[in-house]
């Protein structure tokens, strides 16, 4: 006869509360220890066993900051990174560590798999589709051949709550002629493999425009150096929509990050005035769980361009890195209600680059 007992889900990040059979769910794991009354279990990626509501409910995010380069004005020349530097669950950056494959910079990255993410694409002397996984412990593979069109200065977000996708950027003429904006995406599956090109959606740009998930498993790609601030939805399907009116001031070179579970935040970039003159920014717009754009807010922080974004600790965000125009490593925290915080001096090696969260359980 069965016994039953109230016990709680954790599913994937959210607790619902549901009244069952326990030994009618043959996939609970009772071989440890048998789920008490009103115990919370949890899924593991294969059944449910008995676990922590607050080990489990979120607060364990971390990211991964990785690539890079920076720019000597006096030679002209880049100086590419495979450096990487960890963030912890409470938003603390590690030291430098030696990284695995290609040092390339203007690249993308994403989280994927629901805790893992993905680097791919950029620039190296050349345009690369070179793509790197990030497992669930923060180590990153050795490069894989790239899947579709070569590019830099394109941006990546996670959608539908384990995949991701790649859109825009600038890439290399087949003619050999000059090169030009795209709005060509990739999508990654829930196993960090990469599809063959679409045909985009909306404004080709580049100028790195960036992206972030909101709502939950929808994502957004906003502004670019050459399309003012508009700005694309993507789906829980993965469907980019077509151009939705720019709100805020245009730039590229921005980061953007969610927070708060099912928000984000778009931040800093540079715009290029009369003569070529750099205006670095600190601009940020808040993005609802709608995907609605907010106005300008002005900046707190360094004003500054090429700056990497990442999740952490569940619901809470950081910028670091960057060009003022120099290479700098500062960093500022983002809470949990899209508040950014004042600079905070950084830790490794200053340049621009990419970063991705992982482990939302680890």
């Amino acid at each position: 006869m069965a016994t039953y007992k109230t016990i709680k889900y954790i599913v994937p990040v959210e607790v619902v509360e549901h009244t069952d059979s326990i030994n009618a769910l043959a996939d609970v794991d009772t071989s440890t220890a048998t789920p008490t009354e009103g115990q919370t279990i949890k899924w593991n990626g294969t059944n449910w066993v008995p676990g922590d509501i607050e080990e489990s409910a979120g607060g364990t995010q971390k990211g991964l900051f990785a690539f890079g380069s920076t720019y000597s004005q006096s030679t002209g020349q880049h100086t590419y990174y495979n450096t990487q530097n960890l963030l912890s669950s409470s938003g603390v950056i590690a030291t430098d560590t030696t990284g695995v494959g290609t040092g390339r910079a203007r690249d993308a990255a994403a989280s994927y798999g629901g805790d893992k993410g993905i680097f791919g694409f950029g620039h190296n002397s050349v345009y690369i589709n070179t793509t790197n996984l990030v497992s669930n412990i923060g180590v990153m593979s050795n490069d894989q051949t790239g899947v579709g069109t070569v590019r830099r200065n394109l941006a990546a977000c996670s959608y539908g709550g384990d995949k991701a996708i790649f859109g825009f950027g600038h890439n290399v003429n087949p003619t050999g002629g000059s090169l030009g904006p795209c709005s060509i995406t990739n999508l990654v599956s829930n196993a960090g493999v990469v599809a063959t090109d679409t045909a985009g959606v909306g404004t080709a740009r580049y100028g790195a425009c960036a992206a972030a998930s909101y709502g939950g498993d929808k994502g957004i790609f906003g502004f670019g150096m050459n399309a003012t601030a508009i700005t694309n939805l993507v789906s829980n399907t993965g469907v980019v929509a077509s151009d939705g009116t720019g709100v805020g001031t245009a730039r590229g070179f921005l980061g953007a990050l969610g927070y708060g579970g099912d928000k984000a935040i778009f931040g800093f970039g540079v715009y290029t005035g009369a003569g070529y003159i750099d205006y670095h920014q600190n601009i940020t717009n808040l993005v609802s769980n709608t995907g609605v754009v907010s106005s300008d807010v002005t900046g707190v922080g360094t004003a500054r361009s090429a700056t990497a974004a990442s999740g952490y600790g569940g619901d809470k965000g950081i910028f670091a890195y960057g060009y003022t125009p120099s290479a700098v490593n500062t960093s500022n925290l983002v809470s949990n209600t899209g508040v950014v915080a004042s600079d905070t001096t950084g830790v490794g090696t200053s340049r621009g680059q990419t970063a991705t969260g992982y482990s939302s359980t680890a």
